[in-house]
């Protein structure tokens, strides 16, 4: 079923009673409550205590944290156990130990060290979850389920996986020829004259292989997730959702294509607090799964939404520290709110911290809970308590919405896997950067977040019929104005064409740099470039170059703000139609322009040849979006709007100060205060005083008037 059927936004915190030092589960629970907490995530790290001997089971074990939580009218999302197989399984059946490397198996004392593709792991596997869940299924506490955990945390190169892969490229390719004509395999003499020739993966430099089995490995993370939630279907009431916790970063998960097997997707928002949660920063880039700046934060919801482009659950984010030991950030009043109304504003419908209390033992000792080392309610459990108390009082009129957005940015995690292996960059102290593509995706998004426009990310299984859509292109324009195309590398030329008609009905299609250099095997096209859209960009080019300092840009269409400059990457853009829009102010580079801009049919086709640093990416976003939907008048420098509209039309804005500032906005409409249930009149000045949100529904469906 679909998790919004659920009342309001649901708050808490995965649960674990079982690590507790000693028995305090009606303290805990009651705490809980309390503090608002509606629903808690137990059961999916502890396999051995579920199933301490080969067949030998205890399963009442969880039923008193059940019976608790139900008693006090908090729901439960029950997990599978099978991301931390119990060392009796690893003694009994070594064969099932994942491989780092061919023929170097994993050693033991982490988790996720199996090769779940392993016959003898997935029949343990199935035993334990279909124990658990016909344990628990007709508990009235359980409200879904959670299966795994965190797939996908690295690939594996077990022997039996890459025979498996084998089959695989002769079931698509046929025979041993075309896979040669289509890998280029002719290149130092990689020619197969057999299946039996395909080298190991370990150490292969031939991108069109990498991509293969790149997309290889996240298939067999999302077959292996969408068995695991068969099991659980075939036991499980209808009513009860299935979902995993997908960590976004990890190197084996497709994200969209997993969430096909779930009901909700849900997953990890890890972010640092402090300072790094400051806006405007000049910051240079997030960093990975746990990322930084407030911009980042709202591009890890705004994916996390795109998985099925429906509300999400975000099933783990931090209640303090982070890690191990070592990122030990104490966060400012306030912050807790802000982080978790900006994941609500982009839709999540579950704010679940991870973990209740701050464990005494084990690899995440230092990994900061609700409750500290000592067990006593402090500062960050009367934070959440005001949380708790504010998504009572306002969740349900917010989880009713659905995002709002400014302007589309096409997300593809395909091309981040062939950019891996084909980056166009380096980085410090790496002759290849292998997180290139969410390097140039990210200078867009920011340029957006910066000029205060809301995101929809989209995916190329929603749009194109190439990857299972079936999205009319005419439709689309009328409905999403202006979409943004950045390192779109593996398109396929059905995917080009579909861009082209976009522009062509009404569009305003905006490519960025690599977009359709590539096929769909990761080569380089023949075709003038940009590929199949070089005439309806106006524009072509056949050289490019990395840039080793920034470059200032001038401009001759768009209002440059201070410091506009390009960095990283140049596209030498040649126009044969379009117009020059900004133009680089270098000696050499000068002879190219760095955006240009072309009408197309009804619409048009912008082209961006750089990646755009902080600034010209926020004069270019302002440039495409000049009035944002959330406009307020006069917003201060350190405040952001969001807002999420209802199907009547009914519209809540999500208001942040993200600064040490007290600051002041002017309503731009009669508004409800949904936390503080006061009435506010157009024009009335509302206060917002230092890291401060305010949860406010206009009293009106139509747009404020100064940003219709």
């Amino acid at each position: 079923m679909a998790e919004s059927n659920s009342p309001g936004i649901r708050f808490g915190a995965a649960y674990y009673h079982e690590y507790q030092p000693t028995p305090r589960l009606d303290e805990d629970l009651d705490l809980m409550k309390q503090a608002g907490f509606t629903a808690i995530r137990v059961g999916e790290s502890v396999w051995s205590t579920w199933e301490p001997e080969d067949g030998v089971f205890d399963l009442d074990w969880l039923e008193p944290v059940l019976d608790g939580a139900h008693a006090r009218g908090i729901g439960v999302i029950l997990g599978t156990p099978t991301y931390a197989m119990p060392m009796w399984l690893a003694r009994k059946h070594p064969e099932i130990a994942g491989e780092t490397a061919t023929g170097k198996p994993m050693t033991w004392g982490g988790r996720q060290e199996m090769d779940f593709t392993s016959p003898a792991f997935r029949f343990h596997a199935e035993r334990v979850i279909r124990k658990i869940v016909g344990r628990y299924r007709d508990h009235p506490a359980i409200i879904g389920y959670q299966v795994d955990n965190e797939p996908g945390l690295q690939l594996l190169y077990n022997r039996g996986i890459f025979e498996g892969f084998v089959d695989h490229l002769r079931q698509s390719y046929g025979d041993v020829e075309t896979l040669n004509r289509e890998w280029g395999l002719v290149y130092w003499s990689h020619r197969l004259s057999t299946w039996a020739d395909l080298w190991v993966p370990d150490r292969n430099f031939q991108p069109q292989y990498d991509l293969a089995w790149r997309r290889y490995q996240a298939g067999l993370v999302t077959e292996y997730i969408a068995w695991q939630a068969g099991i659980v279907r075939e036991l499980a009431h209808p009513q009860h959702f299935v979902t995993t916790c997908i960590s976004y970063d990890q190197p084996g998960v497709e994200d969209v294509d997993l969430g096909g097997a779930l009901d909700v997707a849900a997953g990890n928002a890890y972010y640092e607090m402090q300072d790094s949660l400051t806006h405007p920063s000049e910051d240079p880039r997030s960093a990975g799964w746990i990322v930084k700046g407030t911009w980042a934060l709202h591009l890890l919801a705004d994916l996390m939404y795109s998985s099925k482009q429906a509300p999400f659950l975000v099933t783990e984010t931090n209640a303090g520290s982070i890690g191990l030991s070592s990122l030990n950030y104490s966060p400012h009043d306030g912050q807790w709110r802000q982080a978790a109304w900006a994941l609500v504003a982009r839709g999540a419908n579950m704010i679940e911290y991870w973990h209740w209390h701050t464990l005494h033992f084990g690899a995440e000792t230092y990994w900061g809970g609700v409750l500290p080392h000592s067990q006593r309610p402090g500062r960050v459990y009367r934070e959440l308590a005001r949380l708790g108390a504010e998504f009572e009082a306002a969740g349900t009129a917010v989880a009713e919405g659905t995002p709002d957005s400014d302007i589309v940015i096409l997300y593809d995690s395909d091309s981040k896997f062939a950019l891996s292996s084909q980056p166009p960059f380096s980085a410090p102290g790496q002759y290849l950067d292998a997180d290139s593509y969410r390097r140039i995706l990210s200078a867009f998004y920011r340029g957006a977040f910066d000029a205060g426009l809301q995101v929809n990310v989209v995916r190329p299984q929603q749009l194109f019929a190439s990857r299972g859509a079936m999205t009319d292109a005419a439709a689309y324009a009328a409905a999403h104005p202006v979409l943004l195309v950045p390192a779109f590398f593996t398109a396929a030329d059905g995917d080009l064409e579909w861009l082209e008609a976009y522009a062509d009905a009404g569009g305003h299609l905006v490519l960025g740099p690599r977009t359709g250099y590539a096929d769909r095997e990761g080569r380089a096209r023949t075709e003038v470039q940009p590929a199949l859209l070089s005439d309806a960009a106006g524009v072509w080019y056949d050289e490019f170059a990395n840039l080793s300092e920034p470059i200032s840009v001038a401009s001759s269409g768009i209002e440059l703000r201070a410091g506009a400059a390009a960095t990283d990457w140049v596209d030498g853009l040649t126009l044969s139609g379009a117009e020059a829009l900004v133009s680089y102010a270098h000696p050499h580079f000068g002879r190219w322009a760095a955006v240009t801009s072309a009408g197309h049919g009804a619409g048009r086709v912008t082209t961006v040849g750089t990646v755009p640093n902080q600034a010209l990416a926020h004069s270019l976003a302002s440039w495409l979006v000049p009035a944002p939907l959330a406009a307020w008048p006069s917003l201060p420098d350190s405040v952001t709007v969001a807002t999420r509209t209802d199907q009547a039309g009914a519209r809540v804005a999500i208001v942040h100060n993200w600064s040490w500032q007290p600051q002041t906005v002017t309503a731009p409409a009669d508004l409800t205060d949904l936390i503080g249930g006061s009435e506010i009149a157009a024009e009335d000045p509302i206060a917002l005083g230092p890291w401060d949100v305010r949860v406010l529904r206009l009293n009106s469906p139509s747009r404020p008037k100064e940003a219709a």
